[in-house]
């Protein structure tokens, strides 16, 4: 299984995960986050700022339906044709176990 962490716009996240859900991905968590990227935070006039906020979308799919899910949060994060700085960056991790909790049963 693959874990797939997307970390987006604010504005982007429930498009994201309404296409998601379309494309027969329902299952995900979001979360707050800040942080900066390459671009070292942002400068608004005498302010910088040094933590953005985004939103971090997690999921776990099979192998064979990473690819899908990529894409997917590309085409939806993305703002405009070209995109943008600050779009946000995705991860793609190999899970080694997943159990779920209630039933005690390990899911791969």
């Amino acid at each position: 299984m693959i874990m797939v962490r997307a970390i987006i716009r604010p504005e982007k996240a429930m498009d994201v995960l309404a296409d998601l859900a379309a494309a027969g991905f329902p299952a995900a968590t979001k979360m707050d986050v800040a942080g900066r990227g390459k671009q070292k935070g942002v400068v608004v006039g005498d302010v910088y700022y040094d933590e953005i906020p985004k939103e971090m979308i997690l999921c776990v799919v099979h192998d064979e339906d990473k690819d899908t899910v990529v894409q997917t949060i590309l085409h939806t994060a993305r703002t405009g044709p070209n995109g943008a700085f600050g779009d946000g960056k995705i991860f793609v991790n190999k899970v080694a176990e997943a159990y779920t909790i209630s039933s005690k049963k390990a899911e791969l």
